[in-house]
């Protein structure tokens, strides 16, 4: 009988290898279709009024000459928050649906909104607005151990609010239909995503069906329907045909969440040999109105004994924070690395001898050696190497930069239903999402090693609720979540099926495997029928097994586990006179466990390591400070990175029988954690002062060099 552990490398037909996503020809013909795409019989488009203020009070919003404009089929406002404060710019106030987008934006300005405008009470992140309350952890003795360093470093920090700004933004197309709601929405959340829509647009959760085959990316912001969610699925219903509501870009930049700011003041004590004794932090930031949760410290270096958080919120009126790819994690990496880095300066030790050394201090010493000596290779650190302050003549001066990360990525639960017919086709059905990182792929590689069939012999159906339940794609959980329960759904169809063969063939099933598009006796290929004349022994009848990814047994059995580390590298030029800063070359290296597809594994690092670029140069939220409304709320000036800002990219997975027999973890957030750092790291290296704070801006650098005095 098949086992469903995973199987031995020598046996491998498809994992780790590279295959191409099975959607790749649809995405890149423009077959696919996203929920912007979906367009049913007689639909109506929808769009928002949003409040024009960050602070004010609603004393009413009338609807009534929008409801006179012929065409306007459906209107909608938010009666909660009349006579009540909205609190920041780009909140929801009202919508219409129309026939046409043009005649809905035309109606939106037609609704009067009777405001009583507020100053708001906080726009930026000046820490004498933070709450004198304020969160307090620490271990050891953490005085006594500054006391006693042989040096301290001192230096400040921060990054500030970023946005998800998905390609494709939040939103969804909606339609009532016999009694039945259905939806297209753009989510990460397929099997959740209805929960409790039902109740709010009264229609029964059991009548409400999800579908969504393509999404243009979340970041963790797509996870709930939302307010815009429920308010397209209340005009579809008031109005009797379907309904397209999809943000408008400023209201996807104010109101759809961000990353919350992190900015930091930290001491770290260390002994001469570069043993780090002591770390010390002050930290505040703010993700809008509502609570804020400092980010993790000291990170990746755990085994610090004597260390202190001391962290406060500033509460402003701004849109509210969400999950944003590995949440809080690259806030924690960057104040930790570059202060580890400062401290390392402080003491006149090499930063990779520094890093290395401290690896003592991390949950996994080896793993994190390791990848050390495998970016450094990678990179030619040992070559390019200089203390920090490039001394070479010229106003352009170059560096290098080191971070390391930490994530957890243990597969969420999942469930799978796989079917053989008798004709030899399989089919799998799962109710998750491909957010864009491979998600069909990946199934499809499992069950076709699993079976031993050809990656085209497998139909993966995903993107409905109608399919057995799977997690949401957050946390990195999604590949073990999905690659688990599919591996034990097909192990249990493959043992049906090779019971069967069994007694037509006159053996035992332990005798029999699956390979290459056969069933033969194990170590006599002779002895072997196809795949399709196995299947036409089932007679009329399918087997349909259902594999289910509960984590702790999965994780017993090898399938999954959670816990992996990274490491990354930066050589960057600095030009000291305009204080650009240019990207030469990045190296990631990074362990996910066993992969199951080289070449997606290896784009999420590059992809990862992109947006972490684009954060660490480009992306801020920018306020007024007075009116309280985001200055940049478009793709003009909410900048990202182009092609001509990344630099050469290269890419390393950790391999090797000590990684691949952990099982499957998550890989799509940690290799975004350490771009930060790591440049802002190599920035320092190369100019010879620290620039505090992210994003790099060519003002920041320059301030910088001007108050660090440095000659060029």
């Amino acid at each position: 009988m098949a086992s469903a552990n995973w199987p031995e490398k020598k046996t491998w037909s498809y994992l780790r290898d590279r295959i191409d996503r099975v959607d790749g020809p649809v995405k890149a013909t423009g077959a696919a279709r996203y929920s912007y795409d979906v367009n049913r019989p007689g639909m109506l488009y929808a769009k928002v009024l949003y409040s024009q203020h960050a602070s004010a009070k609603i004393n009413g919003i009338d609807l009534s000459g929008a409801k006179s404009m012929k065409g306007v089929k459906a209107t909608w406002r938010d009666e909660d928050l009349i006579g009540s404060e909205v609190q920041y710019a780009g909140q929801m106030l009202a919508a219409v649906a129309a026939v046409t987008e043009e005649l809905a934006q035309e109606a939106v300005k037609q609704i009067k909104v009777d405001y009583e405008v507020k100053k708001p009470q906080v726009i930026d992140d000046d820490p004498e607005y933070a709450d004198d309350r304020a969160s307090r952890r620490e271990e050891g003795n953490l005085e006594e151990a500054l006391k006693g360093a042989e040096v301290v470093s001192e230096g400040e920090y921060g990054l500030p609010v970023v946005t998800h700004c998905c390609m494709e933004s939040h939103g969804q197309v909606a339609e009532v239909k016999d009694g039945e709601l259905h939806l297209w929405p753009s989510t990460q959340n397929v099997s959740r995503y209805a929960d409790q829509m039902g109740e709010q647009v009264g229609i029964p959760g059991n009548k409400t069906h999800v579908n969504t085959q393509y999404m243009g990316g979340g970041f963790g912001s797509k996870f709930s329907h939302d307010k815009w969610g429920i308010v397209g699925a209340i005009l579809a219903k008031q109005s009797g045909r379907p309904v397209k509501l999809m943000l408008d870009r400023d209201m996807e930049l104010m109101a759809a969440g961000n990353r919350p700011s992190a900015y930091s003041k930290v001491k770290v004590g260390v002994k001469k040999d570069g043993t780090i004794t002591a770390m010390d932090e002050e930290v505040w930031g703010t993700g809008g109105p509502a609570n804020y949760r400092p980010p993790p410290f000291p990170y990746v270096f755990t085994g610090v004994e004597n260390w202190r958080q001391v962290g406060r919120r500033i509460r402003t009126n701004r849109g509210g924070q969400r999950a944003w790819r590995a949440p809080n994690h690259p806030q924690g990496c960057l104040i930790t690395m570059a202060a580890i880095d400062d401290a390392a300066a402080a003491l006149g030790m090499d930063a990779l001898d520094f890093f290395r050394h401290n690896t003592q201090l991390t949950e996994r010493p080896d793993v994190y050696r390791e990848e050390l000596d495998v970016a450094a290779d990678m990179i030619g650190y040992r070559q390019k190497a200089h203390p920090r302050g490039d001394k070479t003549p010229g106003p352009v001066k170059r560096g290098l930069g080191i971070s390391m990360h930490q994530w957890g990525g243990l597969g969420h639960p999942s469930e799978c239903d796989l079917t053989i017919h008798p004709d030899g086709s399989v089919e799998c059905k799962i109710g998750t999402q491909d957010l864009g990182t491979g998600t069909r792929t990946v199934i499809n590689i499992v069950v076709a090693e699993t079976l031993g069939l050809a990656l085209e012999d497998i139909e993966v159906k995903i993107g409905k609720s109608a399919y057995p339940q799977s997690g949401a794609s957050g946390g990195s959980t999604t590949v073990g979540g999905v690659s688990a329960s599919s591996r034990l759904a097909a192990t249990s169809a493959l043992n049906a099926l090779l019971d069967v063969v069994a007694s037509e063939l006159g053996v035992s099933a332990n005798e029999l495997e699956a390979r290459y598009g056969h069933i033969r006796v194990k170590g006599d290929p002779t002895k072997a029928v196809s795949w399709k004349e196995a299947c036409s022994m089932l007679g009329p009848s399918p087997i349909n097994k259902k594999g289910v990814n509960d984590r702790a047994e999965s994780r017993e059995k090898g399938l999954i586990d959670g816990g992996v580390g990274g490491v990354q590298m930066a050589d960057v030029s600095v030009d000291t006179e305009t204080g650009i800063v240019t990207i030469n070359e990045m190296v990631g290296v990074q362990d996910c466990g066993l992969v199951i597809d080289l070449k997606t594994a290896e784009s999420q690092v590059y992809g990862a390591m992109i947006m972490g670029i684009t954060y660490s140069l480009f992306e801020e939220a920018v306020y007024d400070r007075t009116t309280g409304s985001m200055l940049n709320a478009d793709m003009e000036f909410y900048r990202l990175a182009g092609l001509q800002d990344v630099g050469d990219l290269r890419v390393h997975m950790m391999g090797g029988e000590k990684y691949a027999k952990r099982g499957v973890i998550g890989l799509g957030e940690p290799p975004v954690i350490s771009p930060g750092a790591a440049i802002s790291n190599a920035v320092a290296n190369a100019c010879g002062v620290r620039v505090p704070y992210l994003p790099l801006t060519p003002e920041r650098v320059t301030d910088a060099l001007e108050k660090g005095g440095m000659s060029v």
